[in-house]
């Protein structure tokens, strides 16, 4: 027979007090396992979406602001078909906007959760590098 060494490292007083550490995340007890459920599913899409190099990249070229197909043509090195498809997937998920201005489709950021995420990615993944190359 196992023993289940989660009960023998339960600290007998519940009222123990949480290291900080552990309660920053205390929000998280705020809801129910069916909540965090559907929460962790919606993350992992948002995730998902992000999860692909063109995808990334034009958000984070329209994260400076509305851009054209054709500008994203330029910017990204790419053919218009397989910007019009990451486009397509970036809609559908709800993080990019689009307007029509005669023949030409303008996109921008629909979601302000989106912004917040490649501003933290540029923080993360290409701020650094710029810093390095600088000094």
């Amino acid at each position: 027979m196992a023993l289940d060494t989660r009960e023998k490292n339960r600290p007998s007083d519940p009222s123990a007090e949480v290291p900080a550490e552990v309660t920053e995340f205390a929000n998280c007890a705020s809801i129910s396992v069916d909540e965090m459920a559907g929460q962790a599913q919606s993350a992992a899409n948002f995730l998902k979406a992000l999860a692909h190099e063109g995808r990334l990249m034009i958000l984070c070229h329209l994260s400076s602001g509305e851009k054209s197909v054709t500008e994203l043509e330029l910017l990204l090195a790419s053919r218009q078909a397989a910007v019009s498809q990451q486009l397509a997937r970036l809609r559908l998920e709800g993080m990019v906007s689009s307007r029509r201005d005669g023949k030409a489709i303008y996109y921008a950021l629909a979601d302000e959760n989106v912004r917040r995420a490649i501003d933290l990615f540029y923080d993360m993944f290409c701020k650094p590098v710029i810093d390095a190359k600088t000094a």
